[in-house]
């Protein structure tokens, strides 16, 4: 999956994408991508500094020489079975574009040494010490482990990324990371029903948001248009709900064992994966599968659009809160992490009373299931439950009430998850002339994607409230990796930057050439992306 190609084929979903990108080059705008032949045909042999990956690592302190990979180097582990994982990991990063055989082994010297141990690195930071005589990654934990060979991929050459052997050298920069991440949530999140992807389409957005150490992936598994996790109580919800998507095209859901295996794969790169079911509006595709969710007992026609708000989940109804409580208990006993999302947002067809007296019930059942509740910043206008996150997705021109309601939460012990839509939503156009996704909340090119700050960004929050940040990527107009890929990169890792680098490295003007220096390695992956005028690509 890691060495998934860039061409897989002309399908009418890749026509139209590709049709509309070719009318904006003829328009005079910018590229996707670089195309093979325009890469540098001599190989640069001067080490990448130590300072130049993303995110910003915390200290860096560069001298020495550099290290050499060769031949005969190994990758040396301690006798955890954590560490060794991590050591395939990489060892399957690096084989086919360097060819050597890399051996992870628990003897030898020098080489790369991968070392779980006690440190001030919490559970997700590492340091790397690059020398002559070897490179040594020490975490407390093997997620700080797998964050750090992130950063080591990014310190050498793209090519590396190849799935074909490259003539090298392979060269590491001497000198000490010593890198630990801002926040805890650092989280992008994957609209799958709106447009269905499959498991293979998932895991490749996995591969590639793991390369910038996100460590949450929440997928948006029910709206209006798709039903997308199977659930045995309600078996219609997948077979009927989730049988079209928008436009009209199949759609598709998950089996449980689909859903494990995402989740199966998301935690081999130290990902968490959240699961949303949204409520009580989003939920036509819930409604059409059983007229018994209704308030007048009729099914709606499932819907293929894009409007939002319309419907409701029939709050006075017993059998709504069965069918909360079974679709959170299946989902729940499938996901290992923490939280679950209950979305709340654009319930506009539910009267506010009814809105408050749902989460009321609502909130007890994901607690009842061992799970922490997640929901949009619109559940501020009913009581978060103790320990519950709001992720909020308003705009510069949001409303001060509406800023003020989040902000009291916040104070009152809500935690928060930055989502601005004018600045995260991955979905949002670059400019007019950008092909894909939509401008509600404006255009957001790189350096607005960028540059603010989360830790001061919503008045009246204290800082301790402030849990992290997230991408989400809405699917309306997106149907296939390519175009996810395009509307990602190179916005994702800015978000990724603020979620994991100290304030003070957070400086425009540097970063732009750091992103810059990610498009050979983008390029090697296979991966479409937008090249920014603003960003000074070679």
């Amino acid at each position: 999956m890691r060495r998934q190609r860039r061409h897989h084929g002309t399908t009418p979903r890749t026509t139209r994408l590709l049709g509309s990108l070719l009318l904006v080059m003829a328009a005079g705008s910018v590229m996707v991508g670089a195309a093979p032949a325009q890469r540098e045909s001599a190989r640069d042999t001067t080490p990448v500094p130590l300072d130049r990956v993303i995110p910003a690592p915390a200290s860096v302190d560069p001298g020495g020489s550099p290290y050499r990979i060769t031949e005969d180097t190994r990758i040396r582990v301690d006798g955890s079975r954590e560490a060794r994982r991590v050591g395939e990991y990489l060892a399957d990063v690096l084989r086919p574009s360097t060819g050597y055989r890399l051996p992870v082994t628990d003897h030898g010297r020098g080489g790369i040494r991968l070392r779980i141990a006690e440190g001030p690195y919490g559970s997700e930071g590492y340091r790397l010490h690059s020398g002559r005589s070897g490179v040594t990654l020490t975490a407390a934990g093997p997620a700080g482990l797998f964050h750090g060979v992130q950063t080591l991929r990014q310190l050498l050459p793209a090519a590396v990324e190849e799935d074909s052997e490259q003539p090298g050298p392979w060269l590491v920069a001497g000198g000490t990371v010593t890198d630990t991440p801002r926040f805890g949530w650092r989280g992008a999140m994957l609209d799958v029903s709106r447009h269905f992807f499959s498991v293979d389409e998932v895991k490749r957005y996995i591969d590639q948001i793991a390369l910038y150490k996100i460590n949450k992936l929440h997928l948006h598994l029910s709206d209006d248009q798709g039903w997308r996790i199977a659930v045995d109580s309600w078996p219609r919800l997948a077979t009927y709900g989730g049988s079209t998507e928008v436009g009209g095209g199949p759609g598709g859901y998950y089996t449980k064992a689909d859903y494990k295996e995402i989740v199966r794969y998301a935690s081999s790169r130290h990902l968490e994966v959240v699961p949303e079911i949204d409520m009580p509006g989003h939920t036509n595709a819930a409604l059409a599968s059983y007229a018994d969710l209704n308030c007048d007992g009729v099914a709606p026609p499932l819907y293929t659009g894009t409007k939002v708000g319309f419907s409701s989940l029939c709050v006075g109804k017993e059998i709504t809160y069965d069918f909360v409580d079974d679709v959170v208990r299946e989902t729940a006993a499938l996901t290992p992490g923490r939280y679950l999302h209950i979305g709340g947002d654009e319930a506009h067809s539910t009267p506010h009373e009814d809105f408050v007296t749902f989460m009321d019930r609502v909130q007890p059942i994901v607690a009842k299931y061992g799970k922490t509740v997640v929901g949009w910043h619109q559940l501020t206008g009913a009581e978060p439950a103790e320990g519950a996150l709001v992720q909020y997705w308003g705009l510069d021109r949001t409303s001060d009430a509406e800023k003020e309601r989040v902000a009291e939460a916040a104070r009152n012990g809500t935690g928060l998850i930055l989502s601005p839509a004018d600045r995260a939503y991955l979905d949002m156009k670059y400019d007019k002339n950008t092909p894909l996704g939509l401008s509600w909340a404006g255009y957001v090119e790189v350096r607005r994607s960028y540059d603010w700050d989360p830790g001061t960004y919503l008045p009246g929050v204290p800082a301790s409230a402030v849990r992290g940040v997230e991408a989400p990527l809405w699917t309306e107009t997106l149907s296939e990796s390519g175009e996810l890929e395009y509307m990602a990169f190179p916005r994702l890792p800015g978000i990724a930057e603020l979620g994991w680098s100290p304030a003070a490295a957070r400086d425009w003007e540097d970063y732009r050439v750091r992103l810059a220096a990610q498009a050979p390695r983008w390029d090697a992956l296979g991966m479409g992306y937008y090249r920014s005028p603003q960003v000074p690509w070679s």
